[in-house]
């Protein structure tokens, strides 16, 4: 073998043009497939490091949506959130886990050395790092004993990453005081390297024992609380058990802690009985990768992307396959004289696999070798504006190995071409064929080949124009208010230890302060952001109007500053929007949106002076007065569609905390950003400004995961595309020069020069057609699974069907061109003497 190997390299060094031809084609397909593996495995299918990942699980509790209590998601499904007392019930009566563990994270104000910081603390049980099985680089992690009496123990652990990033690897660290939200907290340890939080993609900076959530989320205290859910479970099986077998064995608990849990809700429907107890069900989920708020959103698109870059590496191995073939087309009489000499065909395969898979390595190589910065780019494109990124850039071990397997995978399926070519043994009929082979059965293998080609690169065109069709609808959705010439950010004053009293005061004087900045047109803030993809909602009842046992009456409920809808553009149709004279001591006063007012009115006048209330049930109090209706507009995201919506003045909220600012300038935000951070760190130092940004620009990072998969998309279909020329062009150079006789006898005879064009391109434009056919229907079938990704545009989009045609049908031409050239250009005399 060490005998083929290197004659395989001498075979390479004098075909360099070959040589590299066919290991930057692997190189362009395998570097792609790795790069997006690396992405996908960690996104779907890494364990987290801790100690037997596979006895980890996730709970969840079916069917969400029965629920009339609160609920505060990060993200991820609904199911997954439990309260606390739920929480502590599963954890302490269960006979099938060795340890339950609760989670959750919070955003929160740090002050250390006189530097405050906004940082991602994450909430846990006591006994998380325990059943976890993390170890600590320094000091102590949390213990049971930590998490016992609310706000009893003040104790924060570091992540090994903020230790070093943030706190330079601070030697002296464990003991030292942290503020909090303006409270002290003792740093009592730094968790082990590699792990960050049980969380996927959303890495802790710091964590606080659960008990000290009233600290960590001010205004939020109901950990007594069993119907306000906002945590996720995480257990570790038994050594002895099984998903199944616990999930079974669970079921009997699960329903007598729902029975209890009944009292706590009220107006309990028949309905809602049975929902809440008898069709529940605990869910026992896979948890070796954890929880994560964002793996599903990110799970079609990667598997998209990856089933694009495996189309792309097929056509670069295809294209390699059909270079090899026409380069063994010389190496028949060779091989023809070693089967003469002795050789068997084990032998004679055995070379012929081994040369494919030097060329294999060799581009799997090269492909290794863009995967480092082609990772960074995406990483940095996909989370553009959203802090630290979930994805690490550098290549280990099982990104290695999946490029070796993708490599010599991929050589083993190029070099079976030649293989299957020089099977037979016959010296006799295979020097006897040699000729006639060139314009036979091989030339037939080169036009499937290319054919399969042309359908790839068009399925990945259509999917490639369809993302882009998507991305332009996005791009022009019309949000329903004025985002030119608007600047956000966010404030909590409750994170940099204010109380709940002082919070409306700093956001009053930060208003007035910020309205007095030249070049600024209007400021308004909201406790819930604009396109943000979150939203605080809840169920209302409208005097006069009595609802249905199934009816959705939630609304959104945010609490506005006066000057808010000034601030968005947003047009006032009837009434009055909200003064400074709307405060706690006047009478509850509301301002609806055009889609409630229709639906319980009838049209924006009809609801002014209509009384409405927070909840539902048979013995409440109408005591909101709508006193305003605005026009309808987008809130959740781009995506989203117009809920009704239910203003609050902010003065009215009895639980302030941190809002979203919207400033409106004259001239470029640009200008008066600087003059916004120097305006709040005068108001107070300890104050952090979250996310200072236009709202142009919050929109495109709204629409950043759809940006980024159009331009791999593209990036993918050009290639593809690309490759799909190339190997067109080999096909017709080669049949074209296999046909030099042929052509010169047509010429000779009177063929117009024209006509010969014409021939190549028939031919051309015949094998395109016959791809195009079946390309089209399968295109339209296999996008169907992109449905959910796209907005405004069919997967049987008639406009992209007929562009990713045209292009296709334009690069078939092209690839004919030179080819078509050269045999119009034959000289008749030089035809005729040929071989």
């Amino acid at each position: 073998m060490l005998a083929d190997l290197r004659f395989a390299l001498r075979q390479l060094t004098k075909s360099p043009g070959f040589a590299l031809t066919a290991i930057l084609t692997l190189a362009l397909g395998i570097g792609a497939n790795t790069t997006i593996f690396s992405l996908l495995d960690q996104a779907l299918l890494r364990s987290l490091p801790v100690r037997d990942p596979q006895q980890l699980v996730v709970l969840e509790a079916t069917p969400y949506n029965v629920w009339n209590g609160s609920t505060s998601t990060n993200g991820g499904d609904e199911a997954a959130y439990f309260s606390y007392p739920m929480y502590k019930d599963l954890r302490d009566q269960n006979k099938v886990f060795d340890g339950l563990i609760a989670m959750v994270q919070a955003q929160a104000g740090i002050e250390w050395r006189q530097q405050s910081a906004l940082v991602s603390a994450e909430l846990v049980s006591g006994n998380y790092f325990d059943v976890l099985g993390v170890r600590p680089a320094l000091g102590r992690l949390l213990v049971q004993q930590d998490d016992v009496a609310k706000n009893g123990n003040p104790v924060a652990v570091l992540s090994f990453n903020y230790w070093k990033d943030h706190m330079a690897l601070e030697p002296h660290i464990v003991g030292q005081t942290l503020a909090i939200n303006g409270h002290p907290f003792q740093i009592i340890g730094v968790s082990q390297p590699g792990f960050d939080s049980a969380i996927w993609g959303s890495p802790a900076d710091l964590f606080v024992p659960m008990t000290m959530k009233p600290v960590l989320v001010p205004n939020s205290d109901d950990l007594d609380r069993h119907d306000s859910r906002w945590l996720n479970v995480v257990g570790r099986l038994k050594h002895d058990e099984t998903r199944p077998q616990a999930q079974v064995a669970m079921a009997p608990l699960w329903h007598a802690l729902r029975t209890a849990e009944l009292p706590s809700f009220k107006n309990n429907s028949k309905r809602f009985v049975d929902g809440f107890v008898s069709k529940s069900n605990l869910n026992v989920l896979d948890g070796a990768r954890g929880f994560s708020y964002s793996r599903d959103d990110l799970r079609t698109p990667l598997l998209v992307v990856m089933g694009m870059v495996v189309l792309v590496v097929l056509m670069a191995a295809v294209n390699v396959a059909s270079l090899v073939l026409v380069r063994s087309a010389g190496r028949v009489r060779e091989f023809s004289i070693r089967y003469a000499l002795g050789a068997k065909r084990g032998r004679v395969i055995r070379q012929l696999l081994i040369e494919g898979m030097v060329l294999g390595v060799l581009g799997g190589a090269a492909g290794l070798l863009q995967v480092p910065a082609t990772t960074h780019f995406l990483v940095s494109r996909m989370t553009s504006g959203q802090g630290q990124p979930p994805f690490s850039t550098s290549i280990d071990g099982r990104v290695l190995a999946f490029n070796f397997a993708v490599a010599i995978g991929v050589s083993l399926l190029f070099a079976l071409a030649p293989a299957l070519q020089l099977w037979r043994s016959d010296l006799a009929s295979q020097m006897k064929e040699q000729s006639a082979a060139s314009t036979g059965g091989r030339l037939t293998f080169r036009r499937v080949t290319v054919a399969l080609q042309i359908g790839l690169s068009l399925l990945l065109l259509v999917c490639s124009g369809l993302f882009v069709r998507t991305l332009h609808n996005l791009r022009n959705v019309n949000v329903g208010f004025a985002t030119d010439h608007l600047i956000t950010f966010g404030l909590e004053p409750n994170l940099a230890g204010y109380t709940k009293e002082a919070v409306l005061p700093v956001h009053k004087r930060a208003l007035e302060s910020l309205a007095a900045l030249p070049g600024v047109a209007e400021v308004g803030a909201t406790d819930d952001a604009e396109l943000a993809d979150n939203g605080e909602s809840g169920n209302i009842s409208v005097q006069g109007y009595t609802a249905g046992e199934d009816e959705d009456m939630n609304a959104e409920r945010p609490y506005v500053t006066p000057d808010y809808f000034a601030a968005l553009k947003v047009p006032l149709l009837a009434g009055r929007v909200f003064t400074d004279a709307d405060d706690a001591t006047r009478p509850k006063v509301a301002v609806v949106n055009q889609t409630l007012a229709k639906r319980f009115f009838g049209n924006p006048q009809n609801a002014i002076g209509r009384m409405l209330v927070s909840g539902a049930g048979n013995k409440i109090k109408y005591d909101i007065e709508i006193v305003g209706v605005v026009r309808d507009y987008i809130h959740r995201g781009m995506r989203g569609k117009v809920k009704m919506t239910v203003y609050h003045p902010a003065a009215q909220n009895s639980n302030p905390a941190g809002m979203h600012y919207y400033v409106r300038t004259w001239g470029t935000p640009d200008a008066t950003m600087g003059m916004i951070r120097n305006t709040v760190q005068q108001i107070d130092s300890k104050l952090v400004i979250d996310g200072l940004n236009t709202m142009d620009a919050e929109i495109d990072e709204n629409i950043n995961d759809e940006r980024m998969i159009a331009l791999l998309a593209v990036s993918f279909g050009v290639l593809a595309t690309l490759l799909a020329g190339i190997g067109l062009y080999g096909v017709l150079a080669y049949a074209t020069a296999q046909r030099t006789r042929e052509i010169g006898v047509r010429i000779a005879l009177g063929s117009d020069r024209n006509g010969i064009v014409a021939l190549v391109l028939k031919d051309v434009l015949k094998l395109a057609g016959i791809s195009v056919a079946v390309a089209v229907p399968v295109a339209i079938f296999a996008t169907r699974v992109l449905k959910s990704q796209l907005f405004g545009v069919s997967n049987a989009d008639p406009v992209v069907l007929v562009s990713a045609t045209v292009l296709v049908a334009i690069v078939a031409v092209v690839a004919a061109a030179l080819p078509a050239r050269r045999a119009a250009s034959v000289e008749p005399m030089q035809a005729l003497r040929s071989e």
